[in-house]
């Protein structure tokens, strides 16, 4: 059926504005003209202005802009991701319904989005506030060729095309906090939670979170999340179509990801440092034996944190607490925690 659906808003979009008969669908579709109706009565409940006119046929007057399966299928530019696609109003996370589908055979390239999340979450299992209609709260799965220990450079390679998609977008300047955060004006406005199934030498399957603050006011947040979180109305002072965004993301999401199984991650780390949070700066390491400054310089070829200090050189930090200095501060700011295999 979905399939189906599918192949019946591809052809009213190539027939955008103009009238595709009810026979020529039918015949196409290999569905009677009744079902063809029935589906049309479908799209209508999703908000389609659909006009049908005797011996023409249909076409679509005006599509809405609620995100469903099918506002999301009409016009999204991609080969093979999001072709099916899942819609929740309302879940404790897109993640669990994501990694359900996936225990049922869901296909490579499935997207799960979410009006709402009651139980969102980040990495380390922290609470992500995803309140109803204000943002984009998504997970994409993934049947990646690649070994497990790779796996953490998806999340690198998902940052970025969070950061160059709003970059495209807005009038904002995206920056990402090493791994998985996107920040504006030193304050989030997006994550990223990478998840994944596999044995020893081989991924089964792997899901990608996106949390991402569109709409919301200031109010909208929780006090104690008001200082450090943003969105993209609060930044851009306008209010942006969801679903353009998440089929822009996606586009730009399966060509990145096509890019990165095809020529590897130098790309994606080469990218990433040009977004990249506070590259140069002075930071405080803290593991559970030991606490140093040194000097944040990038991410290493498999994605790790790279620091310098002139007693010890360039080392690769997997799993520590970091602080960021600023003028006047001498410590806890912007403290955060990175961890190798925690995304």
């Amino acid at each position: 059926m979905e399939s189906t659906r599918n192949r019946l808003i591809e052809l009213l979009e190539k027939n955008h504005q103009r009238y595709i008969s009810g026979q020529s669908l039918s015949e196409i579709l290999n569905i009677s003209r009744s079902a063809i109706w029935k589906h049309m009565k479908e799209l209508e409940k999703d908000g389609y202005e659909i006009e049908g006119v005797s011996k023409k046929g249909y076409r679509i007057v005006k599509s809405p802009d609620k995100v469903s399966e099918n506002t999301i299928q009409w016009g999204l530019k991609t080969s093979w991701l999001g072709k099916t696609i899942i819609h929740k109003p309302t879940t404790p996370t897109t993640q669990e319904v994501a990694h359900q589908a996936a225990r049922e055979g869901a296909p490579h390239g499935t997207v799960v989005i979410a009006d709402e999340q009651t139980a969102g979450k980040g990495r380390m299992a922290r609470p992500w506030q995803s309140t109803k209609n204000k943002g984009i709260w998504m997970s994409i799965l993934l049947n990646p060729d690649i070994l497990p220990v790779m796996a953490p450079q998806l999340t690198l390679l998902s940052a970025t095309v969070l950061a160059e998609s709003l970059s495209q977008l807005t009038s904002a300047e995206p920056k990402i906090k090493w791994p998985n955060d996107i920040f504006i004006q030193h304050r989030k406005t997006a994550g990223i939670l990478t998840e994944m199934q596999a044995e020893q030498d081989q991924i089964q399957y792997v899901v990608i979170g996106i949390g991402l603050n569109v709409n919301q006011t200031e109010d909208d947040f929780q006090e104690a999340l008001q200082s450090t979180a943003t969105s993209l109305k609060i930044e851009t002072g306008k209010n942006w179509s969801i679903k353009y965004i998440i089929q822009h993301i996606l586009k730009n999401f399966e060509c990145a990801y096509d890019s990165f199984l095809e020529e590897g991650f130098p790309a994606v780390k080469e990218k990433w440092e040009s977004y990249g949070y506070r590259i140069g700066e002075q930071i405080r390491i803290r593991t559970r034996h030991k606490e140093w400054e040194a000097t944040f310089l990038g991410i290493a070829e498999d994605g790790a944190l790279l620091s310098r200090t002139e007693n010890d050189g360039v080392r690769k930090i997997y799993s520590a607490e970091i602080e960021w200095f600023t003028k006047g501060e001498t410590n806890n700011a912007g403290k955060t925690r990175f961890a190798e295999d925690e995304s």
